[in-house]
């Protein structure tokens, strides 16, 4: 008998994956519940979950658990959803096995309006109401301004636009850190750490205000992405192949590109940069279960997640009370995998 859970969620979403995928998103499913258990147990202050669920903890461990470690395990979670599937997304549109989510030059945006309200945002807005939105307002804005000029620059090229999107994003990537390096410059020695604390990456600071509009933002994007996975699929034929079995290419183009792009966007909004999830998580997901995308998208977000939380665990907890940009430790283990995928890719 099937469980409610393949009948409701499975046969809508996931249909034509095998009965190893299935398991392995069931496994992937439960690798998210038991590091989220021991992630929000272990850190600086240790809370015991058993003492939770008896109502056996004092004031500070209610206050550190449900204000502090909730939100940012939470926000692990889904920042490592969405640049997973984001990047299998990317990949699978570009049919580019290195394509990225800040391939298109909307994490430079992002990083660059939040580099702007570090370096010169106490000099204009010393007394602001809203200055505890100010930062991730400002990376949404940056983001949003991204995606209008990709939109703008690229709508007049038909069938060639993501091609030339591509391009615009290297400019913008370029330009954006120029700009960024121009603010680092005349930062003060405080701004500077703030600053490169931030482009390293960190969850660390998250509330329930600043994380719930960015949770909508993020499922929304997610469940525009899922959808098209059938159409992903036909699209590795060729965009010619695609169009002539019944696939809108340009719509699914995007399609891919916005919700790609808004997730991001709000992702590294609150996160700050953090490099290659979105290029190794994809890729593991193939490794563990196959390449078709109604697999492959559900698979990298829960993977994505799974793995964001570890990494958040290790740099919270590797040098206590210290604690290490989460950027540092994604690029650690991303960095190798990369050679590697260099290095494999050459051989054929």
């Amino acid at each position: 008998m099937e469980s409610v859970t393949e009948k409701f969620f499975f046969r809508r979403f996931l249909y034509h994956i095998n009965g190893k995928q299935i398991f392995i998103i069931n496994l992937l499913i439960l690798s998210i519940l038991f590091c989220s258990s021991i992630a929000i147990s272990y850190g600086s202050f240790g809370i015991p979950v058993i003492g939770l669920i008896l109502g056996k903890t004092s004031e500070i461990q209610n206050i550190v658990f449900f204000e502090i470690r909730i939100p940012r395990v939470i926000l692990s979670c889904i920042v490592g959803a969405s640049l997973g599937i984001s990047g299998a997304s990317l990949q699978g549109l570009f049919r580019n096995p290195l394509a990225d989510p800040g391939l298109i030059g909307v994490s430079a945006g992002a990083a660059l309006g939040a580099t702007t309200v570090i370096v010169i945002g106490s000099t204009f807005f010393p007394n602001l109401v809203l200055s505890n939105f100010l930062l991730p307002m400002a990376a949404i804005i940056g983001a949003s301004a991204v995606i209008f000029m990709l939109y703008l620059l690229t709508k007049g090229f038909g069938y060639q636009g993501v091609t030339y999107m591509l391009l615009v994003g290297i400019a913008v990537n370029a330009i954006a850190g120029v700009a960024i390096g121009i603010l680092t410059y005349i930062s003060s020695d405080e701004e500077l750490r703030s600053l490169t604390f931030w482009t390293m990456g960190s969850f660390g600071g998250v509330t329930w205000p600043l994380l719930i509009p960015a949770i909508v933002i993020i499922l929304i994007s997610i469940a525009c992405l899922i959808p098209a996975a059938r159409q992903l699929d036909l699209l590795q034929l060729g965009e010619s192949e695609a169009y002539r079995l019944g696939i809108d290419v340009q719509k699914l183009k995007y399609r891919v590109i916005f919700a790609s792009a808004a997730t991001v966007g709000a992702s590294v909004s609150l996160s700050g940069m953090i490099g290659f999830v979105g290029l190794i998580v994809p890729h593991l997901t193939r490794l563990i279960g196959g390449v078709n995308h109604n697999f492959l998208l559900p698979g990298s977000a829960l993977l994505g997640a799974s793995l964001m939380i570890v990494a958040d665990l290790l740099a919270r907890t590797l040098l206590q009370p210290a604690e290490i940009p989460v950027g540092l430790i994604t690029s650690a283990l991303g960095s190798p995998f990369f050679l590697w995928l260099i290095f494999r890719m050459n051989k054929y």
